[in-house]
């Protein structure tokens, strides 16, 4: 059995389930934040702040950071039949799933989301330790998960506490959001939010090592209502259909992983099983990768027990369009303007738009505040699957030469170098033939010298956003092996799939 025939019944959903809005500490309406969600993912949960008990008090420095979060749980205390009525009306199965969910933060165990499968009575514990609130799960009417967040940071500083991890009621482990990424101590991107930097001994790697079995996904932890948030991480999750009920059953069975802000479509599976599976001991395996991603991929590894055994890279090649070509228009720069207003009208000439993908960010917000009156970025999308579209978004100018906050949407265009894109973005004309951009980017400003800015990027082959491959690997040991596959993208984008475990050859 290949990768195609263990996915054979599944499709591919993508969502952010650990994110913000003003009903605790951040900014946006809960409204407006399923309205951003809806833009570009499949499924989310918009996250109420709900409990801190170790908070340290005692510190004179800290005294805004326990100001913040006292009246953020206050807010969500009073919010939360709201909220539950609103999460529960927002959720439309076949088209877009929402699940409820509450931070609980902790010094000691490290920081943790409790989801809900279904809406009903439900509270938001206050409780102290990690145990008490497994307890209060387990004695729940209704399916829950306790998913670890942000663990990358040192045990005692809010990172995980791995003596007290359980794979009960966490099937999966979140190792990408806007804190960075914690696959291992040096993955990208780095850990560069004031809370300090990585500790090996909580990463998911040396969580591995030490025999605890999990998956991996990502979610944004955005602080500004926009789930998804480009960037920051999302979860995708190979589900037999778009409700909660299966996307709840994918991820408790970790056929899901973590992507930081490109869509790429990983297929992962060893003897025919997909990620996320227990296999029996067996020491011929036969490992089957392919992925789909929305720009050019620079490298796939497969990775036993933490160690590369193999990697496949993708080079540049000539241009052609025999398959349909992927072309990413980019919005944002400026100097002088704190936030630019954008109307992007375009259609597809003597060829065809197959899709489109957004990568729309909110306002970037590191350590949330309470005040809330930095407007929301509400994104307005027009698409219905023909050969035009239409977007309307804002982005305000990069805060460094290092840091990005441009707006960005992919389209997938079946034609010949001959197809051309023709529209306006705010009031400048386009027209760019696939030729145009085949071997590198068009550029374009909106008025001269230091003013907001676009780009089309160069039109990527099929050749290098597909890969697809296979290895067979012989191994049989006293312990059990974890294997598992990590992508990157040329743009610097990642996906990292849950492994699949081999059990170890047992003495007779």
């Amino acid at each position: 059995m290949s990768a195609q025939d263990a996915y054979a019944d599944l499709q591919v959903y993508y969502g952010d389930i650990h994110n913000h809005c003003n009903l605790s500490y951040g900014k946006g309406s809960l409204a407006d934040a399923w309205h951003n969600a809806r833009l570009q993912l499949d499924f989310a949960s918009v996250t109420l702040h709900g409990h801190w008990d170790d908070m340290p008090r005692d510190d004179p420095r800290l005294g805004y950071l326990v100001d913040y979060h006292r009246q953020g749980f206050e807010r969500a205390r009073s919010a939360w039949g709201d909220y539950l009525r609103a999460t529960d009306a927002a959720n439309e199965d076949g088209r877009f799933v929402t699940f409820p969910s509450f931070e609980w933060h902790s010094m000691r165990y490290g920081d943790h989301c409790v989801y809900f499968r279904d809406v009903a009575t439900l509270d938001i514990f206050h409780v102290a330790h990690i145990e008490q609130l497994r307890a209060r799960l387990r004695r729940h009417p209704h399916p829950s998960w306790l998913i670890p967040h942000h663990i990358g940071y040192r045990q005692g500083f809010r990172g995980i506490n791995w003596a007290h991890f359980t794979p009960e009621l966490s099937p999966v482990v979140e190792i990408m959001s806007f804190h960075g990424a914690a696959e291992h101590s040096g993955a990208e991107p780095e850990y560069r939010h004031a809370m300090g930097p990585r500790d090996h001994r909580s990463t998911a790697h040396y969580a591995l090592e030490q025999g605890h079995i999990f998956g991996f996904i990502g979610s944004s932890d955005h602080h500004s209502a926009h789930p998804g948030h480009y960037g920051h991480g999302q979860v995708a999750a190979w589900a037999e259909g778009l409700s909660r009920a299966a996307i709840w059953r994918a991820i408790s069975q970790r056929r899901a992983y973590a992507i930081s802000g490109d869509r790429i479509a990983l297929k992962f599976a060893l003897n025919g099983r997909p990620m996320g599976a227990l296999l029996p001991c067996m020491s011929d395996r036969q490992i089957d990768v392919s992925l789909e991603a929305a720009s050019s991929i620079d490298y796939v590894e497969v990775l036993r027990n933490n160690r590369v055994i193999r990697r496949e890279s993708v080079f540049a090649g000539a241009a052609d369009f025999s398959a349909p070509v992927k072309v990413r228009l980019e919005m944002g720069w400026g100097e002088l303007e704190t936030l630019t207003d954008w109307d992007v009208d375009l259609r597809v000439e003597g060829g065809q738009l197959l899709g489109i993908e957004p990568h729309l960010r909110g306002h970037d917000i590191g350590i949330p505040v309470i005040d809330d009156r930095s407007p929301c970025v509400l994104s307005r999308l027009d698409y219905d699957g023909g050969d035009r579209l239409r977007l309307r978004t804002q982005s305000p100018r990069n805060a460094s030469v290092t840091s990005s906050s441009t707006q960005a949407i992919t389209l997938q265009i079946a034609g010949d170098a001959d197809s051309v894109i023709r529209g306006t973005v705010n009031d400048v004309a386009v027209r760019l033939a696939l030729a145009d951009i085949a071997e590198g980017a068009r550029g374009y400003y909106t008025s001269g010298f230091v003013s907001p800015s676009f780009v089309f990027h160069r039109a990527v082959p099929a050749a290098e956003y597909r890969l697809a491959f296979s290895l067979r690997h012989e191994a049989a040991g006293a312990e059990r092996d974890w294997y598992y596959v990590r992508a990157r993208l040329r743009n610097g984008h990642w996906a990292w799939c849950s492994p699949i475990w081999v059990e170890a050859r047992t003495s007779s």
